[in-house]
C-alpha cells in the first residue's frame, strides 16, 4: 500500500517539514501531521554503509509521512514521555503510531486502569511523595542498607489503591535507584539517556480513558491484561472476570473486534477468549516469554518449545508476540538471520509481531535484553534499522512496538509497509 491519504480510518496523518519537530495544539488524527522529528534521520545517519541505509537516507525528511499499524505504540512513547499516561499516547499518536496499546491492570474496586504492572506504582507515579497514599502501598519505602547490603524496596499496586486515589496520581518516568537511602533519591532515577523533560505532567487515564481517547484519534488498540500480582479470585473477582471486564469496556464503546488486538502473557487468557469471545480471541497476541520462564527454552531448538507451533495454531492461535531477540540470530558472514524459532511459526502459519524497538537506550554496547541473540553484530543506534529490516524482510514481522514510534512509522513509510 503507498502512502495513505490524510483522512483515511486511522492511518491518518499529513507530513514532516525539514527534520523538525512540528508542535500540533492538538492531538494527530484527522488533517494532522505524522511529526517525526529528528531522531530517525538520527539512526540512519548513524548506519553502517550499505543498500539499506542508501534507501532510507533516499526517503528523505521532506516528504509526506502518516501513521502506519505496523509502528505499535508500546506503552506510549515512554523513552521520553512516562508511560500509560495521556501525554504519552498523544505523542505517540502525533508520531504516527497505528496501533497504541494499554496495559491493563485493576484497583482496589475493580476498575481498569493503564499501568505496565499491577505492583509498579512506586516507580511510575509519585505516590511515594504522597504521604497519605504512599501509606496505603503493599510495602512502603525501605531505604538500603549499605552495612547489610540490603537493598532499597518498595510495593505499591493498582490495587492498594481505589480509583480515585490512583487517579490522583501523576506519571513519572519508570524508575526506581536500588541503592537509594531516601525516597526522593529512590523514585528520582531515570536513566541518563532517557529525559524528565516531559515528566512535570503524567495524567494517568483509566481503561475506558484510554478507549475513549485513542477512538478519537482514530487509530486501533491493543490492550494487554496484565498478571494479577495479588492472589486471585480478588475479593472475589476471578480471572475470567478480569478477562472479560476488559472485553466488555469495548463493546459498550461499541468498537469493533477487527479494530482490538488484546494481548496476554498467559496463554490461559487467549484461550479464554476463543471460546468467550471468539472475535476477539481471533485477533489476541501471546506475548511468549518463556525465554523468562523457561531455563530449557531455546529459540533454535524445537525439541524445547512446549507448546510447539503446531500445538499452538491447533488451539486457534492465530498471532505470537515473542521479544525482538527471539525471532533473529547472528548468520553467516557476520549477518541477522531469522531464528529457528520465527521460520517455525511461519511455516505454522502464525503471524508475529515483536517487542520493544527503541528501549535498548545507546546501542553501542551491544543493546542489552533485547539484542542479546546478536550482540556481536550491534554496536551503534543505526542498527535499529538492520535489525528491523531484517524482521520485516526475512522474518515477515506484521508490527513491531517501539518505545518511540518514529522509527517504525518512518521504516513503514519508506518501504510501503501499510
Amino acid at each position: 500500500m503507498g502512502t495513505a491519504s490524510l483522512g483515511s480510518g486511522w492511518a491518518r496523518g499529513a507530513q514532516v517539514v525539514g527534520m523538525a519537530l512540528v508542535l500540533a495544539a492538538g492531538p494527530a488524527g484527522a488533517g494532522e501531521p505524522a511529526q517525526l522529528g529528528p531522531r530517525p534521520f538520527y539512526l540512519v545517519d548513524s548506519m553502517k554503509p550499505g543498500p539499506l541505509k542508501e534507501r532510507l537516507q533516499a526517503c528523505g525528511a521532506d516528504r509526506p509521512y502518516t501513521a502506519r499499524r505496523f509502528s505499535i505504540s508500546h506503552r506510549g512513547a515512554p523513552l521520553q514521555f512516562p508511560e500509560h499516561t495521556r501525554e504519552g499516547v498523544l505523542a505517540a499518536a502525533r508520531m504516527g503510531a497505528g496501533v497504541i496499546e494499554c496495559d491493563v491492570a485493576f484497583t482496589r474496586d475493580r476498575q481498569l486502569v493503564c499501568r505496565h504492572a499491577q505492583c509498579d506504582l512506586h516507580a511510575t507515579t509519585d505516590i511515594l511523595a504522597r504521604p497519605d497514599l504512599a501509606a496505603k502501598c503493599s510495602q512502603d519505602f525501605q531505604p538500603a542498607d549499605p552495612a547489610t547490603g540490603r537493598k532499597a524496596s518498595a510495593r505499591c499496586c493498582t490495587s492498594d489503591l481505589t480509583l480515585a486515589e490512583f487517579m490522583s496520581l501523576n506519571g513519572k518516568m519508570d524508575a526506581s535507584d536500588p541503592q537509594a537511602t531516601t525516597r526522593e533519591a529512590y523514585a528520582h532515577a531515570t536513566p541518563r539517556w532517557r529525559t524528565d523533560l516531559y515528566a512535570t505532567t503524567g495524567t494517568l487515564m483509566t481503561h475506558d480513558a484510554y478507549i475513549a481517547l485513542v477512538k478519537t484519534l482514530g487509530r486501533r488498540f491493543t490492550p494487554e491484561l496484565k498478571a494479577p500480582e495479588v492472589p486471585m479470585p480478588f475479593q472475589g473477582y476471578s480471572q475470567d472476570q478480569y478477562a472479560q471486564a476488559m472485553i466488555e469496556a469495548y463493546k459498550r464503546a461499541g468498537i469493533p473486534a477487527s479494530e482490538v488486538r488484546p494481548q496476554s502473557f498467559q496463554l490461559r487468557d487467549i484461550l479464554y477468549w476463543l471460546k468467550a469471545e471468539p472475535e476477539f480471541g481471533r485477533q489476541a497476541l501471546w506475548l511468549d516469554n518463556r525465554d523468562e520462564t523457561d531455563p530449557g527454552f531455546d529459540p533454535e531448538k524445537p525439541e524445547s518449545w512446549k507448546p510447539g507451533m503446531a500445538e499452538l495454531t491447533a488451539l486457534g492461535l492465530r498471532t505470537l508476540a515473542p521479544p525482538l531477540w527471539m525471532l533473529v540470530r547472528v548468520g553467516p558472514n557476520g549477518t541477522i538471520v531469522p531464528s529457528a524459532y520465527a521460520r517455525a511459526a511461519r511455516s505454522a502459519g502464525l503471524d508475529l509481531i515483536t517487542w520493544s524497538l527503541e528501549r535498548s537506550g545507546p546501542l553501542k554496547d551491544g543493546g542489552g535484553y533485547y539484542y542479546k541473540s546478536i550482540r556481536p553484530l550491534i554496536d551503534r543506534d543505526g542498527d535499529t534499522f538492520a535489525l528491523l529490516d531484517v524482521l520485516y524482510r526475512d522474518v515477515g514481522v506484521k508490527g513491531v512496538f517501539s518505545d518511540w514510534p518514529a522509527t517504525a512509522t518512518f521504516y513503514a513509510n519508506c518501504m510501503d509497509i501499510e
